[in-house]
């Protein structure tokens, strides 16, 4: 999976699946956006500045192979 920087595409995007945040310091959300799909990683690693990256936006049956891969542990 390619992890691109945050480029802020749309204004919008809503949030399809997530993982949890409380648990963990990185999570992931299946977000949609403009008829097409694309996967938010948010690092809290450093606690005073969050780290989010996208994967390209991508039609909807990809992106969930894509989202059921990531939860399977197959990607990262």
């Amino acid at each position: 999976m390619r992890w691109l920087p945050d480029t802020r595409r749309t204004s919008y995007a809503r949030v399809v699946q997530h993982t949890c945040d409380q648990c963990r310091t990185v999570s992931y959300e299946l977000c949609s956006a403009g008829g097409l799909r694309f996967i938010r990683r948010t690092d809290r690693t450093r606690a005073a500045r969050p780290e989010v990256r996208e994967t390209e936006r991508l039609i909807t049956c990809r992106a969930q192979e894509m989202w059921r891969d990531l939860l399977l542990g197959l990607v990262r």
